[in-house]
């Protein structure tokens, strides 16, 4: 099965889970008058956006090099992954705004209903079953070299944690009684800020690809290292990186004998080009300037 099939079925199981859990939640939710479940809801609801963001654009990411798209179309891949972060920002946010305004309204003496054990068991069920999920998408993802499936994977899990934060809160709302209804709405906060973490992280990883954000120093020191060990390859330099969705792109240039044929000159550089795929795959982007050492 191709790299895009198997992202297809990734992200097609995730949806199927996510449907589940969206329902039940929101039942859940309303029944059992649990803020902290609703807010655990919206954010299953923001898990089958994503999902759906991710099959549209891994598509997309998958058509080849046109006239248009030099370099092939991984940036789309890419943009899904700044997607859902900020699907993962408004959500959290709109999370944390209800949830505080709950808590204001306790302060200010009105009485919160208490939740009841339908909400607690959603939570339960959510957890196992997002966690679970979080487990065969993150294997996949570092198995496809997916960045889009990789931030869906940690969406799943953001769910799972969150889905923990909210058994909490109901729990203690439940079991400690009617003083600690004020546990439910807190959760929620809870719940929303940790989301807000976890959507800093996919923007800040998404937007700095799109702006051409070099690779890590430690990839640059290995491709650097690399091409120097291929024999009469010295110094190479003028290094520049980035990514293409899944893959690299790298630009360099190095030094030979000025004495060389300029066939010899190409097949030396096309050795390093070779020795760079093998190690970063046949998809990678590599341009490399030949200097005479003097």
């Amino acid at each position: 099965m191709n790299r895009e099939k198997e992202i297809y079925k990734v992200t097609l199981v995730g949806s199927a889970v996510n449907v589940v859990l969206l329902v039940f939640k929101f039942v859940a939710g309303i029944l059992g008058h649990s803020s902290a479940m609703v807010a655990d809801a919206l954010h299953s609801l923001s898990d089958f956006v994503t999902d759906i963001i991710v099959l549209v654009f891994v598509k997309i990411s998958h058509k080849p090099q046109d006239k248009s798209h030099d370099y092939g179309h991984g940036k789309y891949e890419t943009l899904a992954l700044t997607l859902i972060g900020i699907a993962l920002m408004v959500v959290a946010l709109s999370i944390i705004v209800k949830g505080a305004l709950k808590i204001a309204a306790w302060a200010h003496g009105e009485t919160l209903e208490a939740p009841g054990m339908l909400a607690f068991w959603a939570a339960i069920v959510s957890i196992v079953l997002k966690e679970a999920i979080y487990r065969y998408s993150i294997i996949k993802a570092r198995k496809l070299n997916s960045k889009a499936v990789e931030a869906n994977a940690w969406h799943h899990r953001s769910d799972a944690l969150s889905s923990i934060g909210t058994a909490v809160g109901i729990g203690g709302a439940i079991f400690l009684g009617a003083r600690w209804t004020i546990l439910d709405p807190i959760a929620s906060v809870i719940v929303g800020a940790f989301i807000v973490k976890v959507a800093f992280d996919l923007l800040k990883n998404g937007i700095g690809d799109l702006m051409e954000q070099s690779l890590p120093d430690v990839v640059e020191n290995e491709i650097l290292q690399l091409a120097a060990s291929v024999p009469g390859v010295s110094e190479p330099h003028e290094l520049r990186t980035r990514r293409i969705g899944n893959h690299y792109a790298i630009e360099l240039h190095i030094l030979m004998d000025g004495n060389l044929t300029l066939k010899e000159a190409h097949d030396k550089a096309s050795e390093v080009e070779d020795l760079l795929r093998q190690h970063y795959g046949e998809e990678t982007h590599i341009a490399v300037h030949v200097e005479p050492r003097d």
